[in-house]
């Protein structure tokens, strides 16, 4: 069907949406008035097909790929603030959660593990010497402290504790204080506070009771008697502890006798708690060493910055028995 522009006085073509029903649209083919000067400068003309599928599509296409990767990168942007806000940490979950940095995790861990795996005292041992390092020294080596005291402990030399370099040897301070706990009478039934203050004789003796809760979820966590309650998120590693190197500190603060190989070490224990105590104390001396996965069993803990690091998953490659602990370092 035809269609026809109009001009106006002006001589400016303006849509006309006239419609006629003759073949041609010729406009001899209807009345008008040759009167008007208007209705005879009608033009006719035959209106082209019109072509919109492709350029809708364009144009309703484009906004949806600018949303979806607004989207995206927002998505994005998220997932990586998740994986990397904050210091790199250790998180305890065995009867609750906390968590600290590595320095302190690895603190925390050499005081549970001297306690309940090289003097093989009770937990409770590792409750009140955790409790006493949470409150003296945030469980941070300090190299000072009121008037002469140092370490974990704020141990002094001055009172028979030993010289500075001992005392600033976590194995060695924390042997020091179990040694005294062990000569408090039933201390195992004392307030974890009470048989803390017996030790310290500190001049804030309600200060160990803040800690209580803290120090029994890290012991917990530590001592092997929870499975999996042990997870930190670190940075990638960039150089290591040897092997053999790993294999004398691990003998010295847990008294385990581990086996260096080329680029790991492997343990294998008696009974699954002391697997994951171990296993506790190698993740929280990951940042120290360089460790990269601990293994137990068909369990693995793998380094990473995000979420990821703070759990454990289906190992890529068994450590063998459930007892079995693997440690593998970083450049090895």
């Amino acid at each position: 069907m035809a269609f026809r522009k109009k001009k106006d006085r002006q001589g400016h073509d303006r849509e006309f949406d006239g419609l006629y029903d003759d073949a041609d649209g010729a406009y001899e083919d209807h009345d008008h008035d040759n009167a008007d000067p208007v209705s005879s400068t009608f033009e006719f003309h035959d209106a082209p097909p019109r072509r919109r599928g492709c350029a809708w599509a364009a144009g309703c296409l484009i906004p949806v790929l600018v949303v979806a990767g607004v989207a995206g990168g927002a998505y994005y942007g998220y997932q990586h603030l998740l994986d990397n806000f904050g210091s790199p940490s250790c998180e305890f979950t065995a009867t609750g959660n906390v968590s600290y940095s590595p320095e302190q995790s690895a603190n925390a861990a050499t005081v549970v593990q001297v306690a309940t795996v090289k003097e093989q005292l009770p937990s409770r041992a590792g409750e009140i010497g955790v409790a006493t390092a949470i409150t003296e020294s945030k469980l941070r080596n300090l190299k000072y402290g009121d008037l002469d005291s140092l370490g974990l402990f704020q141990q002094r030399p001055s009172q028979g504790w030993g010289t500075q370099d001992q005392i600033l040897d976590p194995v060695y301070a924390s042997t020091t204080f179990y040694n005294r706990l062990a000569n408090i009478t039933d201390w195992q039934k004392q307030p974890i506070e009470v048989a803390a203050q017996e030790v310290q004789r500190s001049a804030f003796p309600s200060a160990y009771a803040d800690h209580v809760t803290a120090a029994e979820i890290l012991t917990a966590s530590l001592d092997g008697s929870h499975r999996e309650a042990v997870a930190c998120r670190l940075d990638p590693a960039t150089t290591s502890t040897s092997p053999t190197a790993l294999v004398k500190k691990m003998s010295n603060q847990t008294g385990l006798v581990a086996t260096a190989g080329s680029a790991d070490v492997s343990f294998t224990a008696r009974n699954g708690a002391r697997a994951w105590a171990l296993a506790g104390w190698a993740v929280t001396h990951a940042q120290s060493d360089g460790i990269t996965s601990v293994t137990v069993g068909d369990r693995m803990w793998k380094r990473q910055r995000g979420r990821g690091g703070a759990t454990w998953t289906a190992a890529t490659r068994a450590a063998g028995s459930p007892t079995s602990v693997r440690i593998e370092l970083a450049g090895r």
